[in-house]
């Protein structure tokens, strides 16, 4: 029986449809612009393989996008019409379970498949994926570390376990693991986006910004076959930017980088949530600063109008909902939260209850603001605040969260809250927040 390049076997008709499907997997751990065409070659080749339709699967639930929704559940019911082996016949377990909005229980099985096959790359990586937008890096980092032993250097994909162990060592805040790691994969491969990735985060943790820009720019030649990977890490240089006050230079990584209209990774995918995401977080964190961000908001409105009601990704949604606000879209601002209600109520899962339990509470605070009810926004808000990290995200990203509660805790007069969310944001960060552009004033002015 055909292999993968990590020695799983696998239901492939031919030898030349296995390597077709490796080529594709490389292409997804690189972060590739063209993986969807290398899965469409492999496809060719084997119209009928399991693991080639898990593949499908998983990548239409990578966008977080209800519209995908239905052909994620086709590739599932495709595959296991093919004879998948037991392995194989797990991982659809999963993607089910990830398709009804039951991440806990994918996570469990991706577990399981990586305790038999602790080289399964695709089982690793959904996993890996899915911990982290539930606010696990917890099981990123056991996962990781349970699987290494198993790796050797020769072994393809070697590179991106090292990026994999990076990152969730830095998300665990063990900075000097995570940068050794990083850096390794990348002088493996200077174009490992997720390694990148992973040391700016450890670089923005410990406010290390201008060897952060350095970083970025030096490695940004590599970045050219890349997906929207690349504009996150672009929003990495713009954050480093920022705390160093250099915003003329954060908008033009904005309209150049990682918001570039014009780029033909944003075309083919316009509103999808990393992207929109980053755009919203930092228009959130300019205006704070100040800065006149000009009409950037009303395409990000316009692109959560369209997407009211879908909320698979639960931390996309306080975005979708800063655009609207700051756009003025209060009506349908209103409709949003009445359909993340609805979403909330009439299903069950891990999904809803943090939709119901942070993104609603988060949600409900923005329109509060929007409409200068300050100490009702701190009211909704005040009791999420624990349970926010559910949302998913890093502590980079989540930290536009932290910044709206101190936002309205300051402008509604509750300096013991403002007190209290300084003191959260101090015990998580490296960087205390006198040396933060979202904090400094606050800190200065409360002591």
């Amino acid at each position: 029986m055909p292999q993968d390049a990590q020695g799983n076997a696998a239901s492939f008709a031919s030898e030349a449809a296995a390597a077709a499907f490796d080529a594709a997997v490389e292409a997804f751990l690189k972060y590739r612009f063209d993986t969807p065409l290398r899965l469409k070659e492999a496809l060719k080749l084997d119209a009928e393989a399991p693991m080639l339709h898990v593949m499908k699967a998983g990548f239409a639930l990578l966008a977080y996008n209800a519209a995908h929704l239905p052909a994620a559940r086709a590739a599932i019911a495709a595959a296991r019409g093919f004879g998948p082996n037991p392995r194989e016949a797990r991982h659809l377990d999963a993607l089910q379970a990830w398709a009804d909005g039951a991440q806990e229980r994918a996570l469990a099985v991706w577990e399981d498949i990586l305790a038999q096959h602790p080289r399964d790359m695709l089982a690793f990586r959904f996993h890996h994926f899915s911990a982290f937008w539930m606010g696990r890096p917890e099981a990123m980092l056991a996962s990781v570390e349970r699987s290494l032993p198993h790796w050797g250097e020769e072994i393809p994909g070697y590179g991106s376990m090292l990026a994999c162990r990076a990152f969730a060592n830095e998300e665990c805040g063990n900075y000097v693991v995570a940068e050794n790691a990083g850096r390794e994969a990348i002088r493996r491969d200077p174009a490992d986006l997720w390694a990148a990735h992973a040391i700016a985060h450890v670089l923005e943790m410990q406010g290390r910004r201008a060897e952060g820009i350095g970083w970025i720019t030096r490695l940004t030649p590599h970045f050219g076959e890349g997906n929207n990977l690349r504009h996150h890490i672009f929003w990495h240089q713009a954050m480093f930017h920022l705390e160093r006050g250099e915003h003329a230079e954060v908008l033009r990584l904005y309209d150049e980088g990682f918001r570039n209209l014009d780029s033909p990774v944003t075309q083919v995918q316009p509103d999808l949530y990393i992207d929109c995401q980053n755009a919203a977080s930092m228009l959130f964190r300019l205006e704070r600063q100040g800065v006149d961000v000009g009409a950037r908001w009303e395409e990000l409105a316009e692109k959560a109008e369209a997407r009211i009601g879908d909320c698979l990704s639960a931390f996309t949604l306080p975005h979708w909902m800063m655009a609207l606000t700051a756009t003025g879209r209060l009506a349908a601002a209103e409709r949003m939260l009445e359909a993340m209600r609805d979403y909330a109520g009439a299903n069950r899962g891990e999904n809803p209850r943090i939709v119901r339990e942070a993104a609603i509470p988060v949600c409900e605070a923005l329109l509060h603001r929007a409409r200068g009810e300050y100490a009702q926004a701190v009211a909704a808000m005040r009791p999420a605040l624990g349970g926010m990290y559910e949302l998913g995200g890093s502590h980079a990203q989540q930290d536009v969260l932290e910044q709206l509660f101190l936002d309205v805790a300051l402008k509604a007069g509750f300096h013991a809250d403002a007190a209290m969310l300084l003191e959260r944001v101090r015990g998580r960060w490296p960087t205390p927040p006198e040396r933060r552009a979202g904090y400094a004033e606050a800190a200065r002015r409360l002591g």
